[in-house]
């Protein structure tokens, strides 16, 4: 094992692409890294003061060090002070946040009346309460008269009144306004009513299912304002987002202006792509393993640590932020004993005094190291960073800029170091640079005409102020459909004033907007009672039922008991030397064809169809190693999820004429199935774990072999559809990943999953890559369009699945 020991401790090169060939070229690393991109520095553009900017506000400002903004800062201001809608899509660390809050501030602080009644208001909504209590932290350094405050979960009765009453400036997020702002907006009719600017801050982080939810939320407030009399700007603002127009324009039905041009300095960027080694060992039917990220991770944080680099290293789960953490620290003390102190880790689960504890050591130098989970991806403001190191793709280019970004704030250099994964898609990255680099991000995927969720946003909006026949073009094409099954259902109710709710419930109740559908499952500790968390519906079956090994924040539990009918299952702490796999069954049903494309005797669909899962036992296998000790079966009731699929078959004579075997066939559609599933996230904002496939050598609805790549969230959440556009592409990519991989018979680099409902049996990797050339060589010369549509409009069993659980 590499150790930080073989590295000097000593100042830092000058140049950042010197100190990547320096961790490059220590003894045992060869060929590790592979590919560096060095993105050159760039100079400030700067622009002048906007004359109605509060004087005192200005001066704060100054203060602060700001001398004078930039211009995409004064151009985003301008248009919001003129009461433009508008998005600042501009780099990590270019002051987006000068641009929303100049506007803001000053109107806030000119509209006062002459007691100091507040006469308009600003609602600013983040994805996490960390960072809005970071904004919060930033409004306050200002020292300006301003009654800012947050409004979250941790808030105080007596701060919620205040903030109700008196606030000006107030900080939450899409939860509470869901929960909390809009179905009591009686009580909040003042400030609502005063409502001058929506700041929606990491725009770019809703997508799936959970933007679907927020895209409604916020016309349920353009409409509860509308009823008070107020229209707000809305400034949206995000370092990575593809299309900003569009995107925010989907987000939150307005038409809005894009400022896109980033006039920040910044420092020469230096992004390396490392591959670990195989390790040796053998997983799964005899695979070849590679080194894990997260141990190759640790061995370079101790290495930009011994040598006083300021790292932040993203891990992908809090125990492995734990373990990199401690990893690291014992590679360090072999260097120097007073080293180890200065790495900790960072994850969700501390209380909020301890992440602030770290945030600070870490902003003063305290901290040379930290590994972190992507809590700190967000614009948390961490300043003097010079490195990140990231453990595995994080699913999207826009995340994976994201979090290079927080190094090289101003206009410091920046290494970042992207350390793959035994992943298809981590594996076909370093392989394919260009396939990451040079390339803008992902559009966010999200889809506001789902029925399961417009339906609830609609009860909500009724429930909030009755719903008319002029609202419902606000809520998309498909509303009236969805009123009329909603009105037909009982949930809603027609008068001459428009449709009003009926249920004693708080409509609100009806989804959790972070939640692909059903209530959580409780995790109680037996004997006690505590809850100890939650799991999500969708895999309470797979990770929850009674015998399973379930991880929670770092602690081994056993699972004794799962309730369904009441959402609960007792654990109790244990260490067993095992961990525990689910096995499932799935069926598939074609609904209904909502597109498809003819790949000369091949066919590419897109449209709806219903998965059914069912879980049907459990293996223990040994840790560490991995070997089967023993299966148990379960009885446990199968999930329907109904949702949006891509599917393509392959007519027999075609499989016949390239000479692929019958008895290849499950294999080879297997193996393609499983890779497809992990390259998707490259062409989607999407994780392999949002998605789920279903391959046959013969599907009772097609006839024929076909393979299908599902939403796994109801009603279906975009990914897939964007999978149709882009399948010539997405497809080329499966084939590639799969005829560039090292390994013989197949691996998780290429076609093993660590999803699979049948233990990845049977694959064919050979197979696989014969018939994705079939497919591909009937497909059109370039992809079809990407613009994403909204068309809404026989039962099959599966031979392998790699689904999410509905």
């Amino acid at each position: 094992m590499t150790t930080a020991s073989h590295l000097p401790a000593g100042s830092r090169p000058a140049a950042v692409a010197d100190l990547v060939d320096r961790l490059a070229s220590v003894p045992g690393r060869e060929d590790r890294l592979r590919h560096l991109e060095v993105l050159p520095q760039r100079a400030a553009r700067h622009a002048d003061w906007p004359a109605w900017a509060d004087p005192e506000l200005v001066d704060a400002l100054h203060a602060r060090g700001v001398a004078q903004p930039w211009w995409h800062q004064v151009a985003a201001a301008e248009a919001a002070y003129s009461g433009q809608h508008v998005v600042l899509a501009t780099g990590t660390a270019s002051g987006k946040s000068l641009g929303y809050q100049l506007p803001a501030l000053s109107e806030v602080r000119a509209a006062r009346g002459p007691r100091g009644q507040r006469g308009a208001t600003v609602l600013y909504l983040a994805p996490t309460k960390a960072l809005a209590h970071d904004q919060l932290a930033g409004l306050s350094a200002l020292g300006l008269d301003v009654r800012a405050t947050t409004h979250d979960g941790d808030s105080s009765r007596e701060q919620r009144d205040w903030a109700r009453d008196h606030g000006e400036y107030l900080l939450t997020n899409p939860d509470m306004l869901h929960r909390s702002l809009l179905p009591g907006h009686a009580r909040w009719s003042s400030f609502l009513g005063s409502l001058r600017y929506v700041v929606v801050d990491e725009c770019h982080h809703y997508r799936g299912v959970f933007g679907a939810h927020v895209s409604h939320v916020l016309r349920r407030l353009r409409r509860v304002c509308a009823s008070y009399g107020a229209t707000p700007t809305f400034v949206l603002a995000s370092a990575t987002v593809a299309e900003p127009e569009t995107a925010a324009h989907r987000l939150t039905g307005v038409d809005v202006l894009a400022i896109t041009d980033d006039a920040s300095p910044r420092g020469q960027v230096a992004l390396g792509l490392w591959e670990p080694p195989f390790s040796g060992a053998t997983g799964e039917h005899g695979a070849p393993v590679r080194r894990a990220a997260s141990s190759e991770t640790a061995d370079l944080l101790a290495d930009l640590v011994a040598e006083d680099v300021r790292t932040l290293a993203f891990i992908r789960s809090r125990r492995g932020a734990e373990q990199v953490a401690m990893t690291a620290a014992e590679l360090l003390a072999e260097v120097d004993p007073s080293l180890p102190a200065r790495v900790a880790p960072y994850r969700g689960g501390y209380l909020p005094e301890e992440r602030r504890a770290i945030e600070e050591s870490l902003r003063r130098g305290d901290l040379i190291g930290l590994a972190a989970t992507n809590a700190l991806e967000l614009g948390i403001d961490i300043s003097g960073l010079d490195a990140v190191l990231i453990a595995g793709f994080p699913g999207t280019r826009a995340a994976l800029w994201q979090q290079v970004g927080r190094a090289g704030r101003g206009a410091q250099d920046a290494l970042g170091i992207l350390v793959a994964r035994d992943d298809p898609l981590d594996t076909y990255l370093v392989s394919h640079p260009e396939a990451l680099l040079g390339r803008p991000v992902e559009a966010t995927v999200f889809d506001p005409g789902n029925p399961y969720v417009l339906g609830p946003h609609l009860c909500a909006a009724a429930q909030e102020v009755p719903l008319t026949e002029a609202d419902l073009p606000l809520f998309g094409p498909t509303a009236r459909e969805v009123v009329d099954a909603l009105t037909e259902g009982g949930l809603l109710r027609r008068r001459p004033r428009g449709w009003f709710w009926t249920d004693r419930r708080r409509a609100c109740d009806l989804t959790d907007i972070r939640s692909a559908g059903g209530s959580p499952v409780q995790l109680v500790e037996r004997g006690t009672g505590r809850v100890v968390g939650t799991v999500d519906a969708s895999s309470a079956h797979s990770t929850a039922h009674a015998g399973a090994v379930y991880v929670h924040r770092g602690e081994t539990w056993l699972v004794h008991s799962l309730d369904l009918e009441q959402h609960v299952a007792e654990i109790e702490r244990d260490d067993p030397a095992y961990s525990t796999t689910a096995r499932e069954t799935t069926e598939i049903t074609i609904v209904g064809e909502r597109d498809h494309r003819a790949w000369g005797p091949c066919r590419l669909s897109f449209g709806e169809v219903e998965v059914t899962h069912q879980v049907v036992s459990f293996l223990r296998r040994r840790q560490p190693g991995g070997e089967v000790l023993g299966e148990e079966p379960l009885d446990l009731p199968p999930r329907t999820l109904r949702t949006a699929a891509v599917w393509w078959t392959v007519p027999d004579a075609v499989l016949e004429e390239a000479g692929l075997a019958p008895a290849d066939l499950p294999g080879a559609a297997h193996a393609a199935e499983h890779c497809s599933i992990g390259l998707l996230p490259l062409f989607a904002t999407c994780d392999r774990w949002d998605i789920g496939g279903v391959s046959t050598a013969v599907h009772p609805d097609t006839g024929q072999l076909t393979v299908f790549v599902y939403d796994g969230h109801p009603g279906g959440a975009g990914f897939s559809e964007r999978g149709f556009h882009a399948a010539r592409a997405w497809l080329g990519a499966t084939r590639d990943a799969i005829l560039s991989c090292a390994c013989e018979d197949g691996c998780p680099s290429c076609i093993q999953s660590p999803k699979c409902g049948n233990q990845n049996n049977p694959l064919d990797k050979p197979g696989a890559a014969a018939l994705l050339a079939l497919l591909l060589a009937g497909a059109p010369s370039d992809d079809i369009s990407g613009q994403v549509s909204h068309v809404w409009p026989s039962r099959a069993s599966s031979t392998a699945c790699d689904g999410k659980a509905p």
